[in-house]
């Protein structure tokens, strides 16, 4: 295969950023900025986990991804398409009164149109995901793409201390200085399309152009990527074990599912509303940086882990890693500790478990996909991932509104229990070997 440029070195680290930094803006930031807005809970969480939705389908048109044009053509498109996005919710965003704010009773509908635009973003987001892997596997050889895998990796998870971290403390920063909420999410989705338009203009020159990068078209001219998605439904439903495979996916993370939407509320609500009371930029360091390095450090540690005991030896370990660690919030809302040290290895904590739990995850999807389908099959069980996350994302707020934090944070323990039994279900049908190095 040929390119204009010779080494990925050139490519790849800032394409996996380019990638993650719509994704955690959408996701993440969405829910902290929202909040900070006066948004209630049930409203804010419902609302954020909508935005989640193209993630979920982005296998039923990633056939068009493959058939029209080509993968650089969409990762370039999409990237523009993103940039002015950012560039508009910067322009646009409502600015509510310090007294709505302060009230918590923001209405959703203030941000229909920052909520459009976030809709958008995010399809161009998923889509973007689509054509940056694509592309990956075809612009450069496979033991390249092997040598690259922790490279893209790497500058992945550094996209996610920038989205989780670094914007959230420069919004932090600009709220401590003008207590002037608005511009201080103004001046972060400001700096996020500046950051990504630097990001596209380089790639506009420097991704490379590949022989192999054009639409996928079959010997009589007709596209084939329809008949073998079909195909590859079809034969998902029909394996063995594929209803017990679905539950587990839709449940295994369910504590993690409710918790999540719910972190960052309650750490920066103030303490007389039963939060912890963090000050924004604080909580960019506490949740979006801490909270995000352990996390990652966890997914290591799991993945060395299991390449050593296999997947159904770990599976165990990582569902307690997965459920045990909740219990960090619970202490927190009982407790309300003011010592940041105390908060910030409680999340920790929490965040390592879920990040070494959640291999476990990924190596079943890996597992149950292995097969004449393997990369349709895993594109299906993403689809599941995604909804698992948003079923009790749609609720939480809700929840929580109605019960309080603490009631909240019980109710996510004993949610842990479905974590159990699916592991149960699960690992009786996983091969003793299956993981191992």
């Amino acid at each position: 295969m040929k390119t204009n440029v010779k080494s990925p070195w050139w490519w790849v680290p800032s394409l996996y950023f380019a990638e993650g930094i719509p994704y955690f803006l959408v996701n993440n930031i969405s829910v902290m900025m929202f909040t900070k807005m006066g948004v209630p809970n049930g409203q804010m969480a419902f609302f954020t986990t909508l935005l989640y939705f193209p993630w979920f389908l982005k296998g039923l048109w990633s056939p068009v991804v493959d058939v029209v044009k080509t993968k650089r053509w969409w990762i370039i498109g999409m990237q523009v398409l993103m940039t002015a996005m950012m560039l508009l919710l910067t322009l646009t965003l409502p600015k509510p009164s310090a007294e709505l704010m302060a009230s918590g009773q923001t209405p959703a509908s203030v941000f229909w149109f920052t909520l459009v635009l976030f809709i958008i973003t995010a399809f161009a987001s998923a889509t973007h995901d689509i054509a940056a892997d694509g592309f990956y596997m075809i612009a450069h050889n496979p033991s390249s793409q092997a040598a690259f895998i922790g490279i893209r990796s790497t500058f992945y998870r550094i996209s996610s201390i920038f989205g989780q971290g670094v914007l959230v403390f420069i919004a932090g920063l600009v709220e401590r200085h003008t207590g002037n909420i608005p511009l201080s999410w103004q001046v972060t989705l400001g700096v996020s399309a500046v950051v990504f338009a630097i990001v596209t203009l380089y790639h506009t020159f420097f991704l490379p152009k590949s022989e192999d990068d054009r639409p996928r078209i079959s010997e009589n001219g007709e596209t084939d990527t329809w008949r073998e998605l079909g195909q590859s439904f079809v034969t998902f439903f029909t394996k063995k074990g594929v209803w017990l495979a679905i539950i587990f996916m839709l449940l295994y993370r369910l504590p993690e599912g409710f918790l999540i939407k719910m972190c960052s509320p309650f750490l920066v609500a103030p303490i007389e509303k039963g939060g912890l009371g963090l000050d924004t930029d604080v909580y960019g360091i506490v949740y979006g940086t801490i909270g995000v390095i352990a996390l990652l450090a966890g997914g290591i540690v799991g993945g060395i882990f299991a390449s050593r005991v296999g997947l159904k030896k770990a599976l165990w370990w990582m569902a307690a890693g997965m459920t045990l660690p909740c219990l960090t919030f619970v202490y927190l809302a009982t407790a309300l500790p003011s010592n940041l040290v105390v908060v910030s290895v409680a999340v920790a904590i929490e965040q390592f478990g879920y990040g070494f739990g959640f291999t476990a995850y990924m190596l079943y999807m890996m597992y149950f996909s292995e097969g004449e389908f393997k990369t349709s099959h895993y594109a299906i069980c993403t689809a599941f991932m995604a909804l698992s996350m948003m079923l009790p994302g749609f609720v939480a707020g809700y929840i929580q509104e109605a019960i309080g934090y603490i009631n909240f944070f019980w109710m996510v323990m004993v949610c842990c229990i479905a974590t159990v039994a699916v592991t149960i279900a699960a690992r009786r049908n996983v091969d003793s070997d299956y993981g191992k190095k």
